[in-house]
Parts: structure tokens; C-alpha cells; sequence
């Protein structure tokens, strides 16, 4: 059972988890052992609440498909078990970070002094440029 929050857990059976060879330099270790994992969740099927459901179908992430599946690849470690608890924890996180509403942002000013630096700036800027003309006798 993954725990998501105090009250939020997914039970075992509903995520997919598959041992495969790991890619990259390692010597005999990747050749012979499957030692990365591809876990496999399917949102629409599983058990979190349709609030978590929502949240993560609207989520922009390259790891959840347009079928709804989130799909991690762990292969850091060298130990097949270790690259499993890696995968749970990023799904987990996935999930946490998801139903985390972002902060609202409230609109600011520009301080006084600040409008008042642009419009000096503004003016001396336009003066220059009225310097370069051409001088009328």
C-alpha cells in the first residue's frame, strides 16, 4: 500500500511494475540482470478519489499518456528493489504535486517613485534624441 497522504493510499494491486534491463554503462551488471523498473498506473482505474482523479488528468506531464497511465522509469540504482522504492516515491510525489493547488497571483503596482524614474528616463531619453537633429540657423 502506497501512502499518499493521511487519508489517500493506493493498495498494491493497482500499480504495474515490471522489471527491465537498465540502459547505459554498468559492465556484466546490465547485461545480465533486469535490475530498472516501469511502473505503470492507470488514473481512470484506480482507486483515489475523483478530485485526485481531475487534477491529474488536467496535469501537464511527459509521464502520464493520453490514455491516463503514468508511466516512471527507475534506473539510478544498481539494485533492482531500490530503483522500485525510487519509482514509487516519484509517484508519489507526482500525485502530491498535482492536487497541490497553485498560489493565487494578485496583480501589483509599479511604486510611485519607479513611474516617476521611467518618465524622467523617458524625458531625458527623448531630449538626447532632439540633440541629434539637424541645428536651424
Amino acid at each position: 500500500m502506497l501512502q499518499i497522504s493521511n487519508t489517500v493510499s493506493i493498495p498494491t494491486h493497482e500499480i504495474e511494475t515490471s522489471a527491465i534491463r537498465s540502459q547505459g554503462a554498468g559492465g556484466q551488471n546490465v547485461n545480465k540482470v533486469a535490475s530498472a523498473i516501469h511502473l505503470r498506473f492507470d488514473i481512470a482505474a484506480s482507486s483515489l478519489p475523483e478530485r485526485y482523479k481531475e487534477r491529474l488528468l488536467q496535469f501537464s506531464d511527459q509521464r502520464i499518456t493520453k490514455d491516463g497511465v503514468i508511466v516512471i522509469k527507475a534506473q539510478e540504482h544498481r539494485s533492482q528493489e531500490q530503483n522500485r522504492e525510487e519509482a514509487l516515491s516519484r509517484l508519489k510525489a507526482l500525485i502530491r504535486s498535482a492536487i497541490t493547488l497553485p498560489k493565487p497571483r494578485k496583480p501589483s503596482k509599479p511604486s510611485y517613485s519607479a513611474r516617476q524614474k521611467r518618465v524622467d528616463r523617458k524625458v531625458k531619453r527623448g531630449q538626447l534624441k532632439a540633440l541629434r537633429s539637424r541645428v536651424e540657423d
